[in-house]
Order: structure tokens, then sequence, then C-alpha cells
């Protein structure tokens, strides 16, 4: 968790490289679908994302403890094997194996709808840029861990595990941009932004398709593979998000399924309201996806608005790595204390960009109960 403090400064910095390097080359324009130019960042979109992710940094510090606990006791009692932490080629024996396991939970994340409820988040922006790869679920740890536990059988160490997720995870970061194209011999090995983009892609041909996390072998083995075509690509659901509130963001479609699932008749018809393929609900069939039709939701701020709503980013960044610092050392409801805070800052500008009619109270009382709460963490370290 502690290295993801220091990949924090690389994120800002590499996202704001290529929202000028797009700029300068492209004018920040690309062609949509129909031929019509349209922008690689949109600000509100962007700033939505990287409010998911850091919501998604909030919330980890929460269960990070049980999903190690829970990896290490089947280690401890069902390892039928030792792997040597010193040993490369043992490392690179189990990257592959993350590797593997992370496409069959990527794969599960698509096609099972309350695994789809939290993945969809890292869905459901308009846009395919380096700040769409932190738009991080914050509830894909309910399901994600069940498919790495093959590893604490055959002996993988929960060091070597960790090491191996966090690889997997930041290599990941690189391949969410327009900006570089087909790679030749690299895009039939490995994940590249070519095949990535077709992942993030709302056309016919881009749906359930490349699930792999470093390799996109995977894809080609078990026939989830799609090659990206001269047709440019429309990005995000089908199931429209329309919000750049990050809670929401979090949520939207598992209220969809509590919906379905109440309206459902019979306990069959429940169980299939939560485990079927999203697109296949209720003998649903998934409609052909028009481009002509698509419009991108995209909200319009003002010059001011646009200052103020980076300048509480810019603190919430570091608010929220001084929170993932000083986790352990606070008690439970300190914890709890901080985070609402922290979802309150985030909260409150996105209603300001949304112009929502209780985002000016909720930013003025989260400021009015900053010095208090300030007082009641501090005191963790100060005796009082």
């Amino acid at each position: 968790m502690i290295i993801i403090l220091y990949a924090i400064p690389v994120f800002m910095a590499t996202i704001v490289l290529e929202a000028a390097w797009a700029w300068f080359k492209q004018g920040n324009l690309t062609a949509d679908a129909c031929g019509r130019t349209r922008p690689i960042y949109q600000f509100a979109d962007a700033v939505g994302s990287l409010q998911i992710g850091i919501l998604s940094r909030i919330a980890a510090v929460f269960p990070k403890l049980l999903t190690l606990v829970i990896y290490s006791l089947v280690f401890e009692q069902l390892q039928v094997g030792a792997w040597d932490l010193k040993n490369p080629v043992a490392w690179g024996a189990a990257l592959i194996m993350y590797d593997f396991f992370y496409y069959w939970k990527h794969r599960a994340n698509h096609e099972v709808r309350i695994m789809w409820a939290g993945h969809i988040t890292h869905h459901n922006s308009e846009f395919f840029n380096l700040s769409t790869a932190l738009r991080q679920s914050s509830t894909t740890f309910i399901f994600d861990w069940i498919f790495y536990l093959p590893m604490a059988v055959v002996g993988v160490p929960p060091a070597m595990f960790v090491g191996v997720a966090l690889i997997d995870l930041l290599y990941q970061y690189w391949v969410h941009t327009e900006l570089v194209g087909k790679l030749g011999w690299f895009d039939r090995v490995f994940v590249s932004p070519s095949n990535h983009r077709v992942h993030h892609g709302q056309n016919d041909y881009c749906l359930d398709k490349n699930y792999g996390g470093i390799l996109i072998l995977w894809d080609r083995l078990f026939g989830t593979f799609a090659d990206e075509r001269d047709e440019p690509i429309s990005y995000g659901v089908r199931t429209q998000l329309a919000s750049v509130n990050p809670v929401w963001g979090n949520w939207h479609y598992y209220a969809v399924i509590w919906h379905d699932f109440w309206a459902a008749r019979g306990l069959a018809a429940k169980v299939e309201s939560l485990f079927a393929p999203p697109t296949g609900w209720d003998g649903e069939k998934m409609t052909h996806f028009d481009p002509e039709q698509f419009q991108r939701y995209e909200l319009k701020v003002t010059p001011r608005l646009m200052w103020y709503v980076v300048s509480q980013l810019a603190i919430n960044v570091v608010l929220t790595s001084l929170f993932i610092y000083h986790f352990e050392a606070w008690q439970p409801w300190q914890r709890i204390l901080a985070a609402t805070w922290l979802i309150a800052a985030l909260l409150a500008p996105a209603g300001l960009m949304e112009h929502k009619a209780w985002a000016i109270g909720l930013e003025v009382g989260r400021w009015l109960a900053a010095p208090v709460i300030l007082w009641l963490l501090l005191s963790s370290f100060s005796g009082l």
C-alpha cells in the first residue's frame, strides 16, 4: 500500500504530460466513430476519474488486512510447497500465474452481473486516457480475492503474492492511452494500448474482449481476443453513468441490480438477477450499438470553478496520502472520521460541477468541521 504513495506523483505527472502532448500534437482532438473530432481529455471527466481513484484508495485500506489474512491463512494451512522469495525464477512464475488468474477474475467481472456492478466503475468513463486507468472500483475486493487462493495452495508466499499483484496492476496503467498506436508483435503477446482500447469500447465487436492484465496470450488461448479495427472506438458502457459523482460512479449499477432483484418473481429469477451475464439478463439480447446516435456526457465548467476544483483535487491527493500513511496509527473511529471527511471532499466539488443544490452546503460544512476533525486526528500523536 505504501508503494502506491510513491506512484501517485508519477501518475499525476504522466497525466499532465499526456494531456499536454495530446494538445500539442493533435490539439487534444481525435476522430470519433462518425468522423467528428472529439477531445482526448475533458476536464470534468478527468477529475471524475481521479476522484474515483482517490475514493478507491480510501476504501482499499479498510479490507486490505482481511484479504491478506485470508490469503495467509490458506497459505499456512493448505500450502503444498514453499517458493523461495530470493529465487527470480519463482517470481517470474508467480507473476505469470497471477496474470492467468487475473484473466479469469477480470473475465468474471464482465460476465457475472454482481461482479460487473463493481467493475463497471472502471469502464463508465467515455474518454480513454491515463486518468481512466486510475478509475478503480471501491467494491471489487468483495469477490476478487477468491480467484487467487490457488496461488496460496501451491505455496506462493504472501509477500510474493503482494509483489506480483502490484507489478500486474502498475503495468496496466500505461495501456490506457489513445496516443500510442499499434505495436506489431508486441500487440500479439502483451496487453497494449491498441488491444486495451478494444476492451474499453462500446462498439459491438469490442464487448467482452481482451481481458488480459499483462499477457494478451490468455485471450488468444481462450477465445476472447479482438484486434483493433479501423473504425474509431466509442468508449464507455451501454448503461450510461451521466455523472461525475464518485460515489454514484461506484454504486449506480448496484442500484440497477437491487431494483431487478426485488422485481424478479421466484427464486430462480432472483438468482439470475445477481449472477446472469450483464448482456443476457432476463432473456434480453444486447442491442446493436449505433455510434451516430451516441452522445457523450460532457459537463461545461467555468474557468473559476475549474481552478477551484483543481486546487481541491490537489489538496485531496495530499490528504489521502497522509490518510493512507497514518491509517494504522489511528483508532477505528478516527479512521472512519477521516474517511468520511475525505469522501465529502470528493463529493462536494463533483456536486459543484453538476450544479447540485446540496454541493455548496457540503463544501462549506466540511471546511467548518475541518479544524475539529484535525484536532481529533492529531490527538493520537499528541497524547491528548
